[in-house]
This record gives structure tokens, sequence and C-alpha cells, in this order.
């Protein structure tokens, strides 16, 4: 395959050292569809999840992150923005957003809101404008409008695939094609263009100024093309969590931007942070997005990628660690989100990628999935938990064809398309017609019995997924040994178990289907199953199959 990379990128300032709240941060990503409703129409929205801001104090998270909530057609769940400065009415007002910002920050909680500055909607007023002017209109550069190739200009301008399956591009009433590397509603904005930059400046600035603490940005590593927007080759399959090196993805022209919008957060003072969605072939070019003078966190994707297994494990601890330290930036590990199949499904089912479709041995998948979070929350950086996972929700895998609404589900060879079973509205009490979601019913079907996974099911059951999760998340919150740093030391441990240690910490993850015995590093403070496990006379501890266990040393 041919290769498309600019130069390579600009030597990095110094590594910064200096210190973020968002450095240990454990950040809450809040699905606004699918969190909680208020209105009762089936559909989560903004004051839902202000009505549900002292639950997230109380777990015991630093900052929640929303996903999109803007005016959208909604042809992907709110990723095609008709209007970034405006509420989409089925989530509320922009006074909804604003009480929420000043609401969390009373309770301590800071507020990430999500930019999605690769692509706009269709209906976006540019992009319409486009449209009703014709070949040669102004507004048309602000996209990558081309004539198509063949004799009448029948065929794509390349070849090009979307991430959702089928051509990259769509050809218009009047002959000419748009670029868009996801739906045809949502068309790619063409970064070389000034006022691109500029509308982007500004929209930066009117969130900031109404108080949010940061932007999540969505396909960070999507916004330069190469030069000429070369063909890709003949029988290439083009995949969102490839590793492979594409000419619109990654491409070095990126950080340009980056580096200006660092700039203009500082003018906000230092707290404000850019987190960067980028898939990217490696960790080390994953390295590059959060250099001292672009982003301040970069999602590491490798990790989430990464099957239960301890040698899997060390090999992608290890590289990202070493990948963040030369630039000073914090790593960060996350198991689950809103595009992927959560990690208790996953982990049920033997290896096989992101997006699965078969439940698997849900008791498995939930004891490994206990196990993962312990060890997530014991590594050096900051974590993302995504809405549910707390509760140990498993995919929902068996929705009907009829209801479902991934767009990449009605599209043919993109991603899997079974993304919806993640997103499944989330349940709060054990009855109700939506278990507690919201006084109607729910946009996606939620499963017999999902009340007895309820927030109020399982607080107080010292049991639970939810309290092992505001247990670990107090002690992370006040060990020394815990939260923001860039080393671990790796302890000898038996094949199959990951030992580590900290200042002051320990932890040791069994991966194996069987009990394991060694050394005890510590004292036990929390396991991922059961009780702490009791440490022998000589010095020795049994740590159960695929179990993780905290230890102060």
């Amino acid at each position: 395959m041919t290769q498309h990379l600019t130069a390579p990128a600009p030597t990095a300032p110094a590594a910064d050292t200096a210190p973020g709240w968002w450095r240990d941060a454990v950040i809450y990503q809040v699905y606004p569809r699918s969190f909680a409703d208020a209105d009762g129409d089936g559909m989560g929205d903004l004051p839902g999840i202000r009505a549900r801001l002292p639950y997230l104090r109380e777990l015991g998270v630093d900052a929640v992150w929303l996903s999109p909530f803007y005016a959208s057609p909604q042809a992907d769940a709110g990723y095609d923005v008709a209007d970034y400065r405006a509420i989409d009415p089925m989530f509320g007002t922009l006074a909804d957003a604003e009480a929420l910002i000043a609401d969390a920050r009373a309770l301590g909680l800071r507020t990430i809101v999500d930019l999605v500055p690769n692509h706009s909607s269709d209906q976006h007023a540019w992009f319409r404008q486009a449209l009703a002017e014709g070949p040669g209109s102004p507004l048309r550069e602000r996209y990558h409008f081309r004539p198509g190739k063949g004799t009448d200009g029948e065929l794509p301008p390349n070849d090009w695939e979307s991430i959702f399956g089928g051509p990259a591009w769509t050809r218009t009433a009047d002959g000419e094609w748009y670029l868009h590397l996801f739906a045809p509603e949502q068309p790619d904005f063409n970064w070389e263009h000034p006022a691109v930059r500029d509308e982007f400046r500004s929209i930066l600035r009117f969130w900031l100024d109404i108080g949010v603490d940061g932007f999540r940005v969505d396909v960070a590593h999507g916004l330069i093309k190469a030069e000429g927007l070369p063909d890709i080759g003949a029988g290439e399959q083009v995949k969102l969590l490839g590793n492979e090196v594409m000419p619109f993805f990654d491409q070095d022209g990126v950080h340009a931007v980056y580096r200006d919008w660092r700039a203009l957060l500082a003018e906000y003072g230092d707290d404000r942070v850019l987190v960067a969605e980028a898939w990217t072939p490696t960790v080390e070019r994953t390295a590059h997005y959060v250099r001292p003078d672009e982003m301040h966190q970069a999602f590491n994707f490798q990790y989430l990628s990464t099957y239960w297994d301890a040698e899997a494990l060390r090999e992608v601890i290890d590289a990202s660690l070493a990948a963040m330290r030369p630039v000073g930036a914090p790593t960060t590990w996350v198991l689950s989100n809103h595009d992927v199949t959560r990690h208790a499904t996953r982990f049920a089912n033997p290896p096989g990628g992101t997006q699965l479709r078969t439940p698997g041995d849900r008791a498995l998948g939930l004891r490994r999935a206990r196990a993962a979070t312990l060890l997530m929350l014991a590594l050096p950086g900051s974590a993302y938990v995504y809405q549910g996972e707390e509760l140990g929700l498993p995919d929902v895998t068996d929705l009907p064809d009829e209801v479902r609404q991934d767009p990449s589900y009605f599209r043919a060879a993109g991603q899997d398309g079974f993304r919806d079973g993640c997103r499944v509205p989330i349940p709060w009490t054990i009855e109700g017609p939506s278990a507690g979601f919201g006084p109607g019913g729910s946009w996606l079907p939620q499963p017999a019995g999902w009340g007895g996974l309820s927030v109020e099911a399982q607080t107080g059951d010292p049991t639970s997924t939810l309290e092992l999760y505001r247990a670990a998340l107090a002690v992370r919150r006040e060990h020394p040994g815990l939260g923001a740093g860039q080393e671990i030391t790796w302890l000898e441990a038996p094949e199959g178990v990951l030992a580590f240690a900290r200042p002051a910490f320990a932890c040791t993850a069994n991966t194996t289907g069987a009990p394991v015995r060694l050394p005890a590093p510590g004292r036990p403070l929390l396991a991922s199953q059961g009780a702490a496990p009791a440490v022998a006379e000589d010095g020795t501890v049994e740590l159960p199959a695929d179990t993780t266990v905290w230890w102060t040393v």
C-alpha cells in the first residue's frame, strides 16, 4: 500500500511538566441521548443530566464529558452539526446548557464538551448555500467539492471510501462531488481555507465564554487531507479503528491547528483543556497531538483495543508510557465509549475486535471487566469512564433490526454497525417504564430485567460493581501512590499475571482463568472480586482467576 505522509512534524518544545487537573482526572463520558430523560419524550436531555450531577459527584469523578448536544438533523446522533452555537431542541436550550455547566462547577465537577471540526451537517448554513450557489461558489471552497472522473464526470474524484461504507463522495444535482469521510449528511470541511479556521476560533470562544473547561475534539486526526487528495490504491479497505496510514488521517498539518487552539485557550487561563480523539498508526504518532504547545490529552485507543491478556497489556502499557514521557503529557486509559462494544461484553468473548455481535459468557465478562477497571485506575495518568460501565452493563447484542439507528448499520462494508448496543439508555431504578431513565419510554428498547442492574439496585450492595467503582475512585483520590505520574516498576510475577509498584502502592492482576499463588507485595487494600485475599504465613497470597488486587506497600 502506498503511504501518504507529509513532512515530519516539527520538533517539540521541551516536555511539559506544569501541573494541571487533567493529569490524573477521572472523566465520565455522558452520552446525552441515553443518560437521563427529564421531559418524558424517551430521549435523554440536558435537564436530565443536570438532575443527575450529584450522582456523578458521589461516584467520585472529576469531570463530565458531554457528547454532542448541538442543533442537528441527527443523521449520526448529533455528530452532524448544523449550528455549533445552538442546542438541539430534543436536548433543551442554551439556558439549560449554561445551568448545567454552572451546577457542575458548584459541585466541583468540570465540564468538557464535544467539538466536531472535521465535518458539519449537510444542513449547515454554509453547505446549504454552497449547494444553492452551484459550481464556482466561494462557499464550496470551505468544503471539498471536486469534478468527477470519467467521460461525463460520473465517477468519484478518487478511490477513498467512507468510514461508514461505500464511496467517500456524493454527487450533487449539478454534477460536482463532495467529500464525506463519514455519512453523506456529513460533508468534510476544507481546513486549508482561512474562513474555516476563523469560524472554529469563534466557536471555541463562544463556549469558553459560557464556562466550559475544555473540548474533546472529534476525529482530531482527520482535519487535514494530503495535498491533491491522492488515491489510496486498489483493494485497500478503510477502517477507522485500523492502524494503516491514510491520506486523509493523521496528516502533520493538523498540528498547526492545535497549536493555534492551545494559544487561544491560554487566554482563558491555564486550566482549560483540549482532548484529542485521534486514531493513529502508533502511540508514538498519538504523542504528537499532546506536545506541550498542542493538546493536553489524547485518547489511548491502543489500550482500549487490547484484550484481557497480561502479555499484550504489559506491552501496550509500556509503549503508552514511553510515548508520552518525552512530551510530558499524561497517559490516558479507557476501556469503553459510545463507539465500541462495552468491555464487559468484549471480555466475555474470545478476542474479536472492538465491535462484537455475541453476548458471550456474561459472568466471565463482568468478572474480567471489574478486574480491568481496577488495573486501569491503578495506572499513572488520567482515566475515562463511559456511562453505565460503573453498573457493569453489558452491550445489548439482540436489538431488533427495525429499532437500530447507527448510520453505519445501513451502509455496507463500513463499521460493523452495531454501536447501538452500547447506547441503550442506562437504568436508574429497579421499577418504572424505562428503569428510571425517564417518565416515559426510551429511544432504544432496554432489555428485560435492566432494572436489576440499576443504580438503585446496586447502591449499598458491597458486592456490586457500582460500589466497587465508588470504593476504587475514593481510594484513587486519597492514596498518594495513585493518579498522576509516568513511572511504574514491574514486579516479578507468574505467567498471565501483571504486577507493578508505584510509591507506597502495588497492583496485581491475574488475567488467567485459574488461581495463581505469588508473593504478597504488601497489605491488601481492594479486590475486584470478593473480599481482599488473605496473606499466608509464608508471605504468599492466592490471587483468584481474573482478579485485580490493590496493595498498600
